[in-house]
């Protein structure tokens, strides 16, 4: 075992030799929205980003499905696992089967396997003092997927967001395959500030971010400034209340935000601050253009994360 659960990796790793090591994860998810092939597409990207945020290449995966047969014609199913197939064909992997039961509501998700070379592994620990952060999509799906069941975002808003829920981290992941990884994680239920908080964990230093720099999607901050909330944030709260500081006043919405669980979020890296503005600029030309460099790491100050 390379990687177990210890210091709460993405995914685990076992070691096959020298030169291969097996990547394994599974997550599976609720539907954020009524259309069942979109939910097989989120589900299964949502899954398969662990993969890429170890560095991995995605080889296989099972179903992981509940479903309320009594309730749903058997088509809906067939929806959901054409979508999810059609990210696993995408991601290069193949479905090997998997298993169904009955639920009371549909989930959907994936135990996922892939492979990469043990001394190319990306651990979520290793950031470096002085290292640059960088994060390739926006935050704020989970109060848009609320907002949505209520009717209260735009159209354009909803599909901008949806978009970037279907698309797989494989792009970023190809790229920064290039460059020298420190540390590594994807924003997912946590939020982004926990997952962060759990790069800067056990470790002796601060990772700093500026507010400005984050990117939001489009009417995120509008929904919490109207009250829209998730059941999830005062959780992810209470995991960070004793780690953060803002260094100037910040709006409420702001920080939930921050707390605001991810469905098929981006990956948050740590990379040398010489290879930052090359970093951004190869993401961009390979068409993951919401990356941006949000913060740096520097040597513990008071706090584990430091928001500006």
């Amino acid at each position: 075992m390379l990687v177990g659960f210890d210091t709460s990796d993405d995914a685990g790793v076992y070691r096959l030799n020298d030169k291969q090591a097996l990547v394994f994860t599974a997550d599976f998810i609720t539907p954020p929205l009524d259309d069942p092939f979109i939910f097989g597409q989120i589900a299964a990207a949502n899954s398969l980003s662990d993969i890429y945020a170890m560095g991995a290449d995605p080889v296989s995966c099972l179903n992981l499905v509940g479903f309320p047969s009594g309730k749903l014609d058997k088509e809906v199913l067939q929806e959901i696992i054409e979508g999810a197939l059609q990210k696993i064909n995408e991601a290069g992997a193949v479905l090997l089967g998997g298993h169904t039961t009955e639920d009371d509501e549909p989930k959907f998700g994936l135990a996922a396997t892939g492979i990469v070379h043990p001394e190319k592994i990306w651990r979520n620990i290793g950031a470096q003092i002085g290292d640059h952060l960088i994060l390739t999509k926006p935050i704020g799906s989970g109060v848009l997927l609320n907002a949505n069941k209520k009717k209260l975002v735009s159209k354009n808003a909803f599909q901008a967001c949806i978009k970037s829920m279907i698309k797989l981290n494989k792009a970023a992941a190809e790229v920064m395959g290039d460059f020298e990884i420190h540390a590594a994680t994807d924003i997912t239920g946590f939020g982004f500030a926990a997952h962060a908080l759990e790069m800067a964990q056990g470790e002796n230093l601060t990772l700093n971010f500026t507010l400005d720099k984050i990117p939001f999607y489009g009417e995120a901050s509008q929904m919490y400034f109207n009250g829209i909330s998730t059941r999830v944030n005062k959780i992810n709260r209470e995991m960070v209340k004793k780690h953060w500081t803002f260094i100037d006043e910040t709006r409420t919405e702001k920080q939930e935000l921050l707390l605001d669980p991810q469905t098929s979020g981006g990956l948050l890296f740590a990379v040398h601050r010489d290879q930052s503005s090359s970093v951004i600029s190869a993401l961009h030309n390979a068409g993951v253009t919401d990356s941006e460099q949000v913060g740096y790491v520097s040597k513990f100050k008071t706090s584990k994360l430091i928001f500006r």
